[in-house]
């Protein structure tokens, strides 16, 4: 009877540990992508809460610096980053890298919002 339960006790815990394991190895990856290392930033759906804490700032003004209009473009570019918690590496394209919540931010006049 013991054995019975301390087997059972041990699967229950294995099947905890895996039914868990997906979630934190999404939260905790690292991606290579052009040379740009970024922690977690693709994940996509319900694990985006998941996400560290992301320097919008920083990352709008890099973003934004060939722009021909700057101060817009940052703005625009940290309500994104804000929302979608991404900004695509690089000053211009790249946008499908942060997912479908930055490429269809759309304007009042329906343009995309996320540059």
């Amino acid at each position: 009877m013991e054995k019975k339960r301390k087997t059972l006790l041990l699967l229950l815990l294995m099947a905890a540990t895996l039914f868990c394991m997906p979630i934190v190895s999404c939260a905790v990856s690292s991606v290579n992508i052009q040379g740009h290392l970024t922690h977690s930033e693709l994940v996509k759906g319900p694990n985006r809460r998941l996400l560290p804490f992301v320097d919008c700032g920083a990352r709008c003004r890099v973003r934004c610096s060939l722009h021909s209009r700057p101060k817009i473009c940052s703005r625009a570019c940290g309500t994104c980053c804000f929302r979608c918690r991404c900004v695509p590496p690089g000053t211009y394209g790249n946008r499908e890298m942060c997912g479908k919540c930055y490429t269809d931010m759309i304007t009042h006049g329906n343009k995309p919002k996320c540059p």
